[in-house]
């Protein structure tokens, strides 16, 4: 009870304090490239708009210049330089950031190692003196970095990560933001270089940004702030009173051998979902060798890192010490696993687990199966399916198991008839015909069969029999121990097959979701290969054609995976004819591999290249009818993408197609017309100029220059669409009046349509762009353009400038015939052929999408509204970046 008010006094106290100490909060990604960095200083700006100083500590940009981006205006410290290894490096200047004190600081990469040199080893310690010292910190941080997932991860990636951040570190964040993406469109950002230079992102593709890595560390990332956000409830839940049941402590039983640390970290996790404190008990009994107390003593620093208690206990009876322990410390669940397990005990019933299941019922037991345990059960399941005929093993059983019956036999025959003796030799017959197989239960019947004829029939210690009835019950006890070792037999069999089509079945459920989860055919064959080996328990390669039409290694599990001559030559000969090749077939079987074709007679999609022990034997038929089963789901599954590759490139070529049209039918109209009115105005100058009075020559050269002027805006859009469409529009930002910007795109508008009135409200107070000024002020005036052409004779153009939300907004409105719900966000596409928008008599549909394109490039959007009564409104809106004499 204490303990429970206690806890509620300090989520009570957190609460009214506001999370005082807890001024931590952590941006947390799946991977690299999600946008951490950029959510994190996106955050920062909002916080620095609102007045609160912040400065950015520390911030890896990887040379991305959105991200570049977003550092200006905000104050930056200066970094440590570092010499080492010959060269210079970058470090947190963590004296500097104390010294400033700012009230916010941001500061990347949480897992980051630190150079020799500075006060800590590691960034997280430098922001636990940050925290300490009162403040508030914005971190980065990818889920595979976190302690307690590190072998996890490891097995899903192959990928040892070495720098990790204690997960009672985390326990101190205020706030986790989950920054999620897609792993299809993370991948599309590394292939387009945005993640790592092309030369690191080809290799990182290959390895760990496979779509099946990405989307099972999003699910890591998810399960982790879900978590997360759960202790942040049950502690307002407590504060508030409400009830809340008892969080009872976890604890781990280790022993020291090879699983203890997998058993800590498993035993955190559990905790974590639980939502209480958890322990690690060690029960030191005298008999402790050197290497095995190093195993302990790495177990406890382990838990201490993840945030548990480490206990180490002595006594004998190492079951008494653990249950004593457990109701003494309130503890819910206990955690062991089968590391080792001696079999004598085992079958006496004293062994730990058997001891805490009889005397721990009020206790929650939960048995974990460690890695090695996993795998001498696969091996033993494997050597029991397999092992087809009897072994020598199963005779000695055999054998031994008849001696056992003989020898209750002995005993019983006191007080039993010589009748009621056949029983337990038939009781034999049963137990080894349920363990081994149809040979190995005959070979029992029959011994059991002389050995009850020789030893308990009359006369007894010879073969004959005397009595007529006693031998009818000889051969009825032959028949029935023959009879029921055929059925046990049968029985063992099925099940057998039953376990055997489950795997089977299992298999292909888990490469089907794999493969639905793969966006191209690389990551096809990587899932395909990865499910191939875990399956047959064999070395997998997947073989495809280069562009030089020759197979080449596309994929394996494991990476290392060399083909011989041999091996190539079969598996060249099965991608051609489409049949299995190489070794445990009549093709090339020399090679070393067994080879299998992927695709169809007409689509070739490679082979797959299955390479088991040597010392192996050849695979029965399920195993290899799971083995084709798999490639033929594979090649489906690449032919899936093959098509679709199909229709995206079909697609792009139509799209390519109507813009290429589009774009001839707008040179052809649209640009023909003022060239033809320049060449009628100038044929007549130059046909009648001394017949002509000077007003109407003076009216030809003005219609000249006003056609050249319209052409000369049609070819300057068709550039500016160009360098947009490229990239190589370059902004030279300059700080502007928003008023100058209007008032310029104005006078332009006058001067092209002198009888266009346009109405300007501007706010009454300076408001400062920093952007560039030319391409502001060329949108600008594409959009008044566009609403003079389309008002009435008589009527005004409104612009209204105004401030909302920490955005700067323009509104063009025109009293035209307005644009239908359905087709406002189509105005802005290139050659939208309506005839509306600019793409009007003499519109190239080109001015709406330029405005676009330009003022997204300064991080604005475009939009068409309705407007009040009839008419348009075109609204602009920009990011009002802080004034340029603000402190920075």
């Amino acid at each position: 009870m204490t303990d429970t008010r206690d806890a509620r006094a300090d989520a009570l106290l957190n609460t009214v304090n506001g999370d005082v100490g807890q001024r931590l909060k952590i941006f947390l990604g799946a991977a690299p490239g999600v946008g951490k960095t950029y959510a994190m200083l996106s955050a920062a700006r909002d916080l620095r708009r609102q007045g609160v100083d912040v400065v950015v500590g520390f911030v890896e940009t990887h040379g991305r210049a959105e991200t570049s981006a977003l550092l200006e205006g905000i104050e930056v410290l200066p970094t440590r330089t570092v010499p080492y290894a010959g060269r210079d490096f970058q470090e947190f200047d963590l004296d500097a950031a104390l010294a400033r004190k700012p009230a916010v600081l941001i500061v990347d990469e949480l897992p980051h190692t630190n150079l020799p040199g500075g006060r800590h080893a590691r960034r997280w310690q430098d922001i636990a003196d940050l925290l300490d010292a009162g403040i508030e910190v914005y971190t980065a941080l990818n889920v595979q970095h976190l302690e307690s997932l590190n072998d996890q991860v490891r097995r899903i990636t192959n990928v040892a990560v070495r720098e990790t951040v204690p997960d009672a570190f985390l326990d101190r964040a205020r706030d986790i933001v989950l920054i999620d993406l897609p792993p299809r469109e993370l991948i599309t950002r590394l292939k387009q270089g945005k993640v790592y230079v092309p030369e690191t992102a080809a290799v990182a593709l290959d390895a760990f940004f496979s779509p099946t890595n990405l989307a099972a560390l999003r699910e890591l990332a998810v399960e982790t702030v879900a978590h997360h956000v759960d202790s942040d409830l049950r502690e307002h839940m407590l504060a508030r009173g409400g009830a809340m049941p008892v969080r009872r402590r976890t604890m781990a039983a280790i022993d020291g051998h090879a699983q203890s640390e997998y058993l800590v970290r498993m035993t955190r996790r559990i905790a974590e979902r639980r939502g209480g404190p958890w322990s690690v008990l060690f029960v030191d009994t005298g008999h402790v060798d050197g290497e095995r107390r190093e195993r302990v003593d790495a177990a406890m620093r382990l838990a201490r890192r993840l945030g548990g208690e480490p206990v180490i206990l002595r006594g004998h009876a190492i079951a008494d010490e653990l249950l004593a322990w457990a109701d003494r410390e309130g503890v819910g669940q206990i955690v062991v696993g089968r590391t080792r397990e001696r079999p004598i005990a085992r079958r006496m019933g004293f062994s730990l687990t058997q001891q805490l299941l009889r005397r721990g019922a009020h206790l929650e037991l939960t048995i974990v199966a460690t890695p090695a345990e996993r795998a001498r059960a696969r091996r033993k399941l494997r050597s029991g399916v397999g092992a087809a005929g009897g072994t020598r093993r199963d005779y000695a059983f055999a054998t031994a198991a008849t001696a056992v019956a003989m020898g209750l036999s002995f005993v019983a025959d006191r007080f039993l008839s010589v009748a009621n003796l056949s029983l337990i030799f038939l009781t034999a017959v049963l137990v080894v015909a349920v363990r081994t197989r149809m040979a190995v239960a005959v070979y029992t019947a029959i011994l059991c069969f002389f050995g009850y004829n020789f030893f308990f029939a009359p006369p007894r210690y010879t073969l004959a029999i005397a009595n007529a009835d006693d031998v009818l019950a000889v051969v009825l006890f032959l028949v029935a121990a023959l009879v029921c070792s055929r059925l046990a037999t049968r029985l063992a069999g099925q099940v057998q097959s039953l376990r055997a089509a489950q795997v089977r079945g299992r298999a292909l459920v888990t490469l089907g979701q794999q493969l639905a989860t793969s966006a191209d055919a690389e990551g096809i064959r990587t899932a395909g290969a990865r499910a191939l080996a875990r399956a047959l328990e064999a070395e997998v390669a997947m073989l495809a054609r280069n562009a030089g039409g020759e197979l080449a290694l596309a994929v394996s599990s494991p990476d290392a995976f060399a083909l011989s001559t041999q091996d190539r030559a079969a598996a060249d000969w099965c991608d051609k004819h489409a049949e299995p090749a190489g070794r445990y077939t009549d093709t090339l079987h020399g090679a070393s591999c067994w080879m299998l074709p992927l695709g169809t007679e007409h689509h070739r999609a490679g082979v797959v290249a299955l390479r088991f022990p040597l010392g192996a034997r050849e695979p029965d038929a399920d195993r290899r009818g799971l083995a084709q089963a798999m490639a033929e789901d594979i090649a489906q599954a690449l032919e899936r993408a093959r098509l679709a590759v199909e229709l995206e490139s079909a697609r792009v070529q139509g799209e390519t197609e109507r813009l290429r049209s589009a774009l001839l039918s707008s040179v052809s109209h649209d640009l023909r017309s003022p060239l033809a009115s320049m060449i009628g105005s100038a044929g007549t100058l130059l046909s009648y100029d001394a017949q002509l009075p000077n007003d109407e020559r003076h009216a030809l050269l003005q219609a000249i220059l006003g056609e050249g002027q319209r052409l000369d805006r049609y070819i300057q859009n068709l550039l500016d669409m160009t360098r947009l469409g490229h990239g190589t529009l370059q902004l030279h930002r300059d700080w502007v009046d928003a008023g100058e910007i209007v008032a310029a795109a104005v006078a332009r508008l006058r001067k092209l349509m002198p009888d266009t009135h346009v109405d300007v409200h501007l706010p009454r107070d300076t408001v400062l762009l920093h952007v560039h000024p030319a391409l502001i002020e060329q949108a600008l005036f594409n959009i008044l353009e566009n609403a003079a052409s389309f008002s009435p004779a008589g009527e005004p153009v409104r612009v209204l400038v105004r401030t909302e939300a920490g955005r700067l907004l323009f509104d063009v409105s025109d009293r035209g015939p307005g644009i239908p719900e359905e087709e406002r966000a189509r105005i802005f596409d290139m050659f939208y052929s309506v005839s509306r928008g600019d793409r009007g008599k003499q519109g190239t549909g080109l001015g709406l999408a330029i405005c676009r394109g330009m003022v997204g490039a300064h991080g604005g959007t475009v939009e068409a509204l309705p407007h009040a009564g009839q008419g348009t409104t075109i609204r602009v809106s920009l990011p009002l970046p802080p004034p340029p004499d603000e402190p920075a």
